[in-house]
């Protein structure tokens, strides 16, 4: 597979993840820290920045193509999958 398929397969599963973990404190899931949507979203944008420096750790700063290919291939993939996930599990 090329590196913006795996750079996209990773930040999509990741998504997922943050999403669930998005929901979960955003409807008080989690007990101890109550509703907390700011603390949802620093979730959502910790997981991503983590997800950034692994794949640039894994493939290469080189192989990401850096801010450009990371932005295309990393960052809108997982900001519209986090979103959907949180928003379908929110309104379930």
């Amino acid at each position: 597979m090329e590196t913006e398929v795996k750079l996209t397969s990773i930040h999509a599963v990741l998504a997922i993840i943050a999403g669930y973990l998005s929901f979960l404190l955003s409807t008080g899931a989690i007990s101890g820290l109550g509703k907390n949507e700011a603390l949802a979203v620093l979730a959502g944008l910790v997981i991503l920045y983590l997800g950034g420096q692994i794949s640039e750790r894994v493939f290469g700063k080189e192989e990401v193509g850096g801010i450009k290919g990371w932005f295309t291939s990393g960052i809108l993939p997982f900001f519209f999958i986090w979103i959907l996930v949180w928003v379908l599990l929110y309104n379930h």
